[in-house]
């Protein structure tokens, strides 16, 4: 199966039409080998399996979760699975206690979620997968919104791959396998319910609101953590650090090539002016697939997007810039200094996603051109930075994060 697989990936690069013929048989493929593993075995109670962003990196709240369990010895008996793309690279995880690795998408991928009793991812699943009756799907998320998602959405063709129609297809189907969803606040549950049409399809039990496990990190971290990532990316120790983390957009698509994303920025410019005194650490969309030229920049643009776990960027970062993306929510738990690069503010509101929340009400100042944003950044003061109009933000987003969030979910759903 693995080398049909193959071949068909490999001939649908060259063809749309072999491409959507290609997708159809992968999916029947794969959903006659779930139902071979369903009909054929039972649930294991106590096998769990972890997946984030689709397998593409240990991080995120599975992750917490994960490490909350490791820490207990009331789960010293469990089998624990991490699904990754490249398990390869994660072969240290088999050093923990009872913990193994299985291929995004492979056979065994497949054989484990038919069989664990517990299924901890912060994305979606594939289609072909569907829980038990006695099987518990907890969908994790993977962030606080800014930005309108699901049926939120009004704009029709903002989505490069999807209208409307089929967003909210995909997801009534994938809602109505989730056993429980995780919010952070009363705020994400109001929305989570509308987005996600938790609400109109009747299921508003399953949200559990206790925090969120991926920023127990935040409030836990030490300066030995701090150390030890920086020097893992090789970072002077006389430079600050400004974290650069934009989402993608969703009309930025090339067929064959994926998600792409127009920098936005001058870096030549933005060294001049401040690569004497600060070091950039630039982190795409997952979703992103182009390059670009880091070594045209040495010492001052480092690429950690394929860092796995964002947490331990935020904790060396002195700066984050983002634009739309989530990562200010949880970043905003340092306290420290946030800037909003919008440069692409009007056309991305009217056109691919208005906001969820009033753009005054964002913890950092709203930068649209070069020229502010280096201003900005040479008058930070970070001794004030964390004002009365941050503060608020945290009361009303981050109120429930904590060091413990993880420990608390994992005794709530593990019987």
């Amino acid at each position: 199966m693995k080398t049909i697989i193959t071949a068909l990936k490999k001939l649908s690069k060259n063809s749309p039409l072999f491409r959507w013929i290609t997708r159809t048989i992968l999916y029947v493929i794969r959903s006659i080998g779930y139902l071979y593993y369903y009909l054929t075995g039972k649930t294991r109670p106590q096998l769990i399996v972890f997946e984030a962003y689709m397998g593409r990196s240990f991080s995120c709240s599975p992750k917490a979760l994960y490490l909350a369990m490791l820490e207990d010895s009331a789960y010293d008996t469990f089998e624990f699975v991490w699904v990754f793309r490249n398990p390869e690279n994660y072969e240290f995880l088999k050093q923990n206690k009872n913990t193994r690795l299985v291929r995004y998408l492979s056979g065994e991928y497949f054989k484990v979620y038919s069989r664990a009793k517990y299924w901890f991812s912060n994305s979606r699943i594939p289609e072909q997968i569907c829980p038990r009756k006695d099987q518990v799907y907890l969908q994790t998320w993977h962030g606080t919104p800014l930005k309108k998602l699901g049926y939120d959405i009004t704009q029709e063709g903002g989505n490069a791959m999807n209208n409307l129609g089929e967003i909210r297809k995909k997801n009534d189907k994938d809602v109505r396998r989730y056993s429980y969803m995780l919010s952070p606040s009363e705020f994400c549950t109001e929305k989570f319910k509308s987005a996600f049409n938790i609400k109109g399809l009747g299921r508003e039990d399953i949200i559990i609101q206790a925090g969120y496990p991926r920023n127990d990190f935040l409030f836990k971290y030490d300066e030995n953590d701090i150390k030890r990532v920086r020097k893992a990316l090789d970072l002077p120790l006389d430079k600050k650090v400004i974290l650069y983390a934009p989402t993608w957009r969703d009309n930025q698509h090339e067929v064959g090539q994926g998600y792409t994303y127009s920098v936005g920025m001058d870096f030549d410019r933005l060294q001049r002016e401040l690569g004497d005194e600060y070091i950039i650490l630039f982190r795409a969309h997952y979703f992103v697939t182009n390059s670009f030229n880091f070594a045209a920049y040495p010492g001052f643009v480092v690429n950690v997007s394929e860092y796995d776990d964002i947490n331990e960027l935020y904790i060396i970062s002195d700066l984050l810039i983002t634009d739309y993306s989530s990562v200010f929510f949880d970043y905003a738990n340092l306290k420290r200094p946030i800037l909003f690069y919008m440069y692409d503010l009007d056309f991305y509101q009217n056109n691919l996603h208005d906001f969820y929340i009033g753009l005054d009400d964002l913890p950092g100042d709203i930068i649209q051109t070069e020229q502010e944003l280096i201003a900005a950044i040479h008058s930070l003061d970070t001794s004030t930075y964390y004002n009365s109009k941050y503060q608020n933000f945290n009361h009303r987003f981050n109120y429930l994060d904590g060091p413990d969030s993880g420990k608390r979910i994992v005794k709530g759903i593990i019987k």
